[in-house]
Parts: structure tokens; C-alpha cells; sequence
């Protein structure tokens, strides 16, 4: 049982079919096809029933899943580790994110501070739903995200970084701007603009407005909380942000916000990685980066208050 079998039959098992997984190890469809009737004669038993439009795994098969994806992460953990032999400045780090605002504005300089005490560092970025990353980060595709609270996987290990109440928001314009609170019922009333469905605040928003008996009129879903606020900034709806991020915007009074009555939304954004897995050099020197970076972004806003 090679590595390069047991890589080419969890892509199959991921991606539905021996294409897509030929595509994912970057090897042709006959390669791949070679390697898993290599693993089958090995076990003995049949891993894939092929059908003519997907693959699915047979008994075997699921028995011998969860088992390729530990061995795998124990082989990624034996050579990031030997890796470090060759001294600090060397590591790896995959990085996720769900927040395209912390992506763009703390994200770089986080980095730039990574490179210079890991200068041949390998760095990747990627970007998702936070759901979309825990899933990668199960996988062994990335090492680390920062994603939305909570996370409901014992598998995963979080740390909190910043915690920001969620508030409604609009253009300055609006009819009730010198409102300090909304209902549910006025606000399900408005135009909304709300994130895209998947993510841990849109979810507890529609729980909101469940409990609240209300059906509101959502009239954009779109996946940038940045994107939210230049359309309420254009008077195109009344969005939902954290009072935090949109701070700034209501300083300058492009925006102007209100509590949600009977609302209790926190948007918590933290740090996810693999309970028990290789925890780097460079994944703790990242860690504490972003610890420092959100807590001077915390001290901030107070002086401003």
C-alpha cells in the first residue's frame, strides 16, 4: 500500500470520479485507474463500484477512508517535521479564510512579518466558507483557517480572535436613521442584503427571524461582507455587519446602524486547525501574530469610543 495509491483513492472518493481525481494528483485517468487496481489486488476486495455517471464506495471502501486520510496526515506531519531540520527558517503553511475584509486589510502585513523569520517558508492562501475549509482542513488540504464560531466538530480545535456584535445597517438617508434600535418585523420589512447561505452568521440570522415569526424580504445574497456594505452605501437595501468591522464607515458617515431588538448575534471569528495534529513552528509564530494583530485592532477601537 504506497502513499501515491492511497492519494489517488481518497481524490476518487472526494471527487466522484476517477477524472476529477486524476485532475486532483495531477496524473491521466489511466495512471490513476493502474493505482486503484493496484490497492484492490492488494486488499483483496474491491474499493469502487462504478457506475456510469459517479463512483461509489463500497464497504471496503468506507472502512478504508477515514484510514487513508490519518495515514496521510501522518505522512504530511513526519515531513513537515524533518523539514524543520533544516533550520527555523523553513516551514509550511497553508492558510484559509472565510473573512475577505481581514483577507485584504490585516491579513498581508501578518504575513510579511512570517516572511522575514521564515524566508524559504512555503505560504499559500486560499479562500471559503467557513464550512468549506473546516472540510479542507479534515482533508490535510490546508493547516489552519480563520473561520466563523462555533465550529461543531470535535476534530477541530479553535481559538477565538475577535468577537463583534452583529447590528443592522443603512444608508444615511434612510427614514428611521435617527433610530438607535429596529424590530424584527421592521427590519424583515426592508430591502435585504444578507450573506450567502452556508456560513455561521447568515444561519443565525435566519434562526432570528424564524423565532421572530417573520419572513423576511431578502433581495441580494452575496459572499463579501465589503460587497454588503457598498450596496447599503448606494442606498440599494439595509444589510446586516458587525458593529465593529463597519466601524469606520459609520464614523465617516457613510452608514449609520441600529441594534436589533431582541437579538443576541455575535459574529466570532477565530482560528481552526486539526485537533492533535503537528502544530509548526511556523503555524505558532502565525498564531501569535494574529493574536497581536486583533488585540492592537481592539485597543483601537476603545480609544476611538
Amino acid at each position: 500500500m504506497e502513499i501515491r495509491q492511497l492519494k489517488a483513492f481518497l481524490a476518487i472518493a472526494e471527487a466522484k470520479t476517477f477524472t476529477a481525481g486524476a485532475r486532483r494528483v495531477n496524473v491521466t485517468q489511466a495512471a490513476i485507474s493502474m493505482q486503484i487496481r493496484q490497492l484492490e489486488d492488494e486488499v483483496g476486495l474491491q474499493l469502487f463500484t462504478r457506475t456510469p455517471r459517479r463512483v461509489i464506495l463500497t464497504e471496503a471502501g468506507e472502512y478504508l477512508l477515514d484510514r487513508a486520510r490519518r495515514i496521510l496526515r501522518e505522512h504530511d506531519t513526519a515531513l513537515a517535521e524533518i523539514a524543520e531540520l533544516g533550520g527555523l527558517e523553513h516551514g509550511r503553511l497553508r492558510i484559509g479564510t472565510a473573512s475577505a475584509e481581514f483577507a485584504m486589510h490585516q491579513l498581508p502585513a501578518i504575513l510579511t512579518r512570517i516572511r522575514e523569520k521564515f524566508p524559504n517558508g512555503a505560504l499559500s492562501v486560499a479562500a471559503g466558507t467557513s464550512q468549506t475549509l473546516v472540510e479542507k482542513i479534515m482533508h490535510g488540504e490546508i493547516d489552519i483557517a480563520f473561520v466563523s464560531l462555533p465550529v461543531e466538530n470535535s476534530s477541530i480545535t479553535t481559538e477565538l480572535l475577535l468577537s463583534d456584535e452583529i447590528v443592522a445597517i443603512a444608508h444615511p438617508s434612510h427614514p428611521l436613521a435617527g433610530e438607535r434600535y429596529i424590530s424584527a418585523a421592521t427590519l424583515a420589512g426592508e430591502k435585504l442584503i444578507l450573506g450567502e447561505r452556508g456560513g455561521n452568521t447568515r444561519r443565525m440570522i435566519d434562526d432570528f427571524f424564524n423565532a421572530a415569526n417573520v419572513r423576511p424580504n431578502i433581495v441580494m445574497e452575496l459572499s463579501r461582507q465589503e460587497a454588503i456594505n457598498q450596496m447599503v452605501e448606494a442606498n440599494m437595501g439595509v444589510g446586516i455587519a458587525g458593529a465593529k468591522a463597519i466601524a469606520r464607515e459609520i464614523q465617516d458617515g457613510r452608514l449609520i446602524s441600529w441594534m436589533i431588538e431582541g437579538a443576541e448575534i455575535n459574529w466570532d471569528l477565530g482560528l481552526a486547525r486539526l485537533r492533535g495534529g503537528y502544530y509548526s513552528p511556523i503555524a505558532r509564530e502565525f498564531v501569535a501574530h494574529c493574536k497581536e494583530k486583533f488585540a492592537d485592532r481592539e485597543r483601537e477601537l476603545k480609544a476611538k469610543k
